[in-house]
């Protein structure tokens, strides 16, 4: 198991959140860090910002997680990966997801119906246009090129600076993760808990088992899982004060990031066995009660999902991931002192 670093999406003001953004990748890479993961939601878009990262370092893989499905047709995706790929020298790792229905439908005036088969279609696409395949596709959801009009079939221009740039597939329900298993090239979990990891791994197994001869074989797939990190000494009072963030954070996917009968990651914390302590996070976040809705994530679920108190600890802490079959553990560092926790973990 290698150690990444996650930015997300830059929050508050552009440019100095980018400067931040490039400092930490330096560190990153400067440590021995095997990747750095860009996000996006509706805010700042994670190609923008790669492509910042791209030119800003020499070694350091450069991945998604993730380009949103609804954000963009599928050509536009297979041309943006080839581009960020051959301008980072192959460092590109194209990780997609189909959001959650506020935002396609809410930002991006896409349809969520049906998100698996879609899904499904759009890989095929994408994969087809990276491997200079020309643009001829009939499913339910997509066609190359319309029938009827004049639209013929294309080729990506561009020269492939290697063979097989991965796809990666952020997935949290059961189904969604055995279609990563069936048809990318890499996981990108959410909130993942080591010791509760057994039943995701055996649906990507399931993937696995209908996996196509023509894709690369799943022993070389990858797994890299986001993890909040603030590190801490031991004292109880420094330790409530760097849980905070983390708290934010936390709420923010368990009552934000989505409605109240339509949340993946509500239902996640659901699965983990934290059902009355999700609903009340939920509650109060949508009710506009941040500063309760993070007081009420519970602590059992910090603990599971986040890497939080003294570096030996943080530390012991990895080898879980590693056992749990974790190929990169993607650092969120929330501390005071972001920089100097990556190091410390390097």
């Amino acid at each position: 198991m290698e150690l990444g670093l996650s930015v997300g999406y830059l929050t508050g003001p552009v440019a100095p959140a980018a400067q931040r953004a490039i400092a930490l990748t330096r560190a990153a890479e400067d440590a021995g860090y095997g990747s750095v993961w860009v996000a996006e939601a509706y805010g700042t878009d994670a190609v923008s910002v790669l492509g910042l990262l791209a030119g800003a370092t020499s070694r350091i893989g450069l991945g998604s997680a993730v380009l949103q499905v609804p954000a963009r047709a599928a050509a536009m995706t297979a041309m943006t990966a080839a581009t960020l790929d051959g301008l980072s020298g192959g460092r590109f790792r194209l990780g997609l997801g189909v959001s959650g229905p506020q935002v396609a439908e809410g930002w991006y005036g896409q349809p969520f119906a049906k998100p698996l088969a879609r899904t499904r279609e759009y890989v095929d696409v994408v994969r087809a246009l990276l491997a200079r395949e020309p643009s001829r596709y009939e499913g339910e959801h997509l066609r190359l090129p319309l029938p009827g009009g004049p639209g013929v079939p294309l080729r990506l221009m561009q020269p492939a600076v290697r063979p097989g740039l991965p796809i990666h597939l952020a997935a949290v329900g059961p189904r969604n993760v055995e279609l990563a298993g069936e048809v990318a090239d890499g996981w990108l979990p959410s909130l993942l808990v080591p010791e509760d990891s057994a039943q995701s791994f055996d649906r990507l197994r399931v993937g696995f088992s209908r996996r196509s001869a023509a894709l690369a074989p799943a022993a070389g797939f990858e797994v890299t899982a986001s993890v909040p990190l603030v590190l801490t000494g031991a004292a109880g009072e420094e330790r409530a004060a760097a849980e905070e963030p983390v708290r934010r954070h936390l709420a923010l996917y368990l009552g934000g990031m989505g409605s109240k009968e339509q949340n993946f990651y509500a239902d996640l914390g659901r699965r983990l066995g934290f059902a009355d302590a999700v609903d009340e996070v939920q509650d109060h976040f949508l009710a506009g009660r941040r500063r309760e809705a993070a007081d009420a994530v519970p602590a059992g679920l910090l603990e599971a999902c986040c890497l939080v108190g003294p570096a030996a600890t943080v530390r012991r802490r990895l080898d879980d991931y590693a056992r749990a079959g974790v190929s990169t553990v993607a650092l969120v560092p929330m501390g005071p002192d972001p920089v100097g926790d990556l190091r410390a973990l390097a």
